[in-house]
């Protein structure tokens, strides 16, 4: 048997011996000195908050609400999820009425994180006119290795105003600063440029590019990964804040 170490190097052709001089070897040569570094311990993580955990709600920006999902939402989110513009790069829709009102109802109860994999959804309303906009969502994707994701969907009555980007870093906010996360996720149709531009208005970075994996409404789509750091994201809001 061997281990994979075996076949790393080329073995050393040594001459023949000459049968009128000594066979022994000559001294190896003392070997140089070690320098050894010394070791360094990263500091310990802070502990996240303990489970189960809600935010207090409200979570507010300077134009928005984020709010949990309430039953009466209904015609509001009703309005946009029925649009198949809306659904184009979305795994689900256009909804009829009835499967509106179960995805209103799923949305209402998601509102506390428990364990990894809960969803935070949680309903966009401007601050001057009560009016609802969109929905995000927030994943708590491993409370062990902090690391989460976000979406989002918006009224296309409502794009344009820089409210889907407000929203969508209220949910990095939450993450980092409150959750302790090390990094934040986004996936997204290859196709939907506009949310990829969002999301690197928000300092996300692409890091991968699926060519092709998912077959949607009878064609293969590919699929993009954006991320964000919780050192990039600290670096942003210091120069964001720098006279």
């Amino acid at each position: 048997m061997a281990t994979r170490q075996a076949g790393r190097y080329p073995p050393v052709s040594h001459p023949p011996a000459d049968p009128g001089k000594s066979a022994a070897r000559p001294a190896p040569a003392p070997y140089a000195e070690r320098v050894l570094r010394p070791s360094t311990t990263p500091p310990p993580l802070p502990p996240p908050p303990p489970l189960p955990y809600a935010p207090a709600y409200p979570l507010r920006t300077p134009r928005l609400d984020l709010r949990p999902v309430r039953h009466d939402d209904f015609d509001a989110i009703y309005a946009y999820q029925r649009r198949p513009e809306v659904c184009r790069y979305l795994y689900w829709g256009p909804h009829d009425e009835a499967g509106s009102r179960a995805s209103v109802a799923d949305k209402a109860s998601r509102t506390t994180l428990r364990a990894s994999g809960d969803h935070l959804q949680l309903a966009v309303v401007v601050h001057e006119t009560g009016t609802l906009v969109g929905d995000v969502t927030f994943v708590y994707t491993s409370r062990e290795h902090r690391q989460g994701g976000i979406g989002y969907v918006f009224h296309p009555d409502h794009t344009g105003r820089g409210y889907a980007t407000e929203a969508a870093g209220a949910l990095l906010k939450l993450a980092f600063e409150e959750l302790g996360l090390h990094r934040v996720q986004a996936e997204l149709d290859g196709r939907n440029t506009a949310s990829a531009r969002l999301l690197e208005r928000l300092g996300m970075r692409r890091e991968g590019h699926l060519r092709e994996n998912e077959y949607l409404d009878g064609e293969w789509t590919d699929e993009v990964v954006y991320a964000i750091l919780a050192r990039e994201w600290r670096a942003r809001q210091a120069a964001h804040a720098a006279p």
